[in-house]
C-alpha cells in the first residue's frame, strides 16, 4: 500500500501514540521503556509546561525573544522610559535615548544587559532594566492528523484547544473527536494526554489551555482509530 508524504507522516505519527499511550494503559503515568518520556491517558488536565505560567514566561534561560513579540520594558526610577514595545519583524525594537536596538534571538537576560550597557555609555550611572515578555507571538504550536489545514500556527496569549483547531480550520470529515493527542514537555519529558471534543464542546470537559511548542494530533475515525480500545484495555 502507498501513501502520500502527508499520510505517512500522520501514520508515522499514530505509531509514536499507540507505543506512548500503550505503555501507560492502565495507569495513569508511566515511564515508557527508554526512560526518556512518559504518557499521560485519559486525562482532562495536562499540567503547564515548565516555562510558563497562564501563558506567560516566568524564566529568563531558555526564551529567546522573537518577531513581534510584545516586551514591557522598565528602568528602575524612571518612569519616563518604562513602556510596552512590539519587536518588528526585523527583530528590533526602538527605545528612549538609544534608539533601535536588536531584541531577536536575544534571551530576556540578554536583552536587559544589553539595555543596560547602552544607558550607562553617556546616560546612566547604573541603570537596572528589567524586560517582561507580556506576549509570545513567536511562540507556536503544531496541529497535525485529521484537519482541515494541518500547520505550525503562532498564538498569542492564552489559547484553548479549540482555538488551537480553530485555527487549523477545524476538522475534517474522517476525524475522530474523542482522538485529539496533545504532546507537551513538562519537567524536561515528553508526555501526552487524550482529549474528547464532544465532551468539550457540551461544557462536559474544560477546554484545556495549549502552550507554545506543543504539539495537537488529530486522529481519523474507524479502523485507523482501533488503537484507542487498545490504550484503554486493562493490562493483562
Amino acid at each position: 500500500m502507498m501513501f502520500n508524504g502527508s499520510k505517512t507522516r500522520t501514520w508515522l505519527v499514530a505509531l509514536c501514540v499507540l507505543v506512548m499511550l500503550t505503555a501507560c494503559a492502565g495507569s495513569n503515568t508511566r515511564p515508557i521503556a527508554d526512560g526518556t518520556a512518559r504518557a499521560v491517558m485519559g486525562s482532562q488536565e495536562l499540567p503547564a509546561p515548565d516555562t510558563t505560567v497562564d501563558g506567560r514566561y516566568v524564566g529568563k534561560s531558555d526564551y529567546r525573544v522573537g518577531a513581534l513579540d510584545l516586551l514591557e520594558i522598565s528602568v528602575f526610577g524612571i518612569e519616563e522610559f518604562s513602556r510596552t514595545v512590539r519587536v518588528n519583524s526585523s527583530g528590533q525594537v526602538t527605545l528612549p535615548l538609544i534608539g533601535a536596538i536588536e531584541a531577536g534571538g536575544k534571551t530576556v537576560q540578554e536583552l536587559e544587559t544589553d539595555i543596560s550597557e547602552r544607558l550607562k555609555d553617556g546616560y546612566l550611572q547604573n541603570p537596572q532594566v528589567t524586560v517582561f515578555v507580556a506576549e509570545f507571538t513567536s511562540q507556536r504550536i503544531t496541529v497535525e492528523g485529521a484537519v482541515n489545514q494541518p500547520g505550525i500556527y503562532p498564538i498569542t496569549g492564552d489559547t484553548s484547544l479549540l482555538q488551537a483547531i480553530a485555527l487549523a480550520k477545524g476538522l475534517d470529515r474522517v476525524a475522530n473527536r474523542s482522538g485529539i493527542i496533545v504532546f507537551r514537555t513538562i519537567g524536561g519529558q515528553r508526555m501526552a494526554a487524550v482529549f474528547d471534543l464532544r465532551q468539550i464542546r457540551a461544557g462536559d470537559a474544560p477546554d484545556p489551555q495549549v502552550y507554545g511548542d506543543d504539539i495537537i494530533v488529530v486522529d481519523e475515525s474507524g479502523a485507523r482509530s482501533a488503537w484507542r480500545e487498545i490504550i484503554q484495555s486493562p493490562d493483562s
